[in-house]
């Protein structure tokens, strides 16, 4: 992620949800069909019941966000960690609902806004808690995402950001990079 100084709370928060959302597609174009399915343990969620979990998430707290309690009571969280959609296409579909739902939220929103206060399981929040609750959220559960693909991918794994052995390139690149811009 490009960092771009910023003192806006709202912009810094959408550039990391869409940074988040990139990185899980990421890793998960580099997953076979079968791939998304796979778990190393009984105990481990899916890649493809992470999203549908995600997705859950999403659909409930920010569809009519902020005027809405965060937990939706048509939402059956344990419904989230069983039977992932059947196909890429769907599962993708989901993922993309989700994050649709995260953007259209908070592109309406202003920073006047960000002391707001928005109801997420009867507990009150500023919007600019829930925006760093939810991060959080996404950012762990990406992490699993990008964790799991990696694993099952082995050596034919693509990094995401700097490789391993790869910081003398990488900063010879982006001192390169600033010297041409001088």
């Amino acid at each position: 992620m490009a960092l771009e100084f910023t003192t806006s709370c709202l912009q810094d928060s959408l550039d990391l949800f869409r940074f988040y959302k990139k990185l899980g597609e990421k890793a998960m174009a580099q997953l076979s069909d079968q791939q998304l399915y796979a778990v190393l343990d009984p105990e481990m969620n899916s890649v493809a019941v992470m999203v549908k979990h995600m997705a859950g998430n999403m659909r409930s707290r920010w569809t009519e966000f902020p005027l809405v309690d965060g937990e939706s009571p048509t939402r059956n969280r344990d419904s989230e960690f069983v039977e992932p959609p059947a196909s890429r296409t769907e599962l993708m579909a989901l993922w993309d609902d989700g994050w649709q739902r995260v953007f259209a939220a908070l592109e309406s929103l202003t920073e006047a806004d960000l002391s707001r206060q928005v109801t997420i399981r009867g507990e009150v929040h500023s919007i600019t808690q829930a925006l760093h609750r939810q991060l959080a959220h996404y950012a762990y559960h990406v992490g699993q995402i990008v964790f799991l693909a990696k694993h099952l991918r082995t050596a034919d794994w693509q990094s995401l950001s700097i490789p391993r052995r790869g910081s003398a390139e990488f900063n010879r690149r982006v001192g390169e990079g600033k010297a041409s811009q001088r």
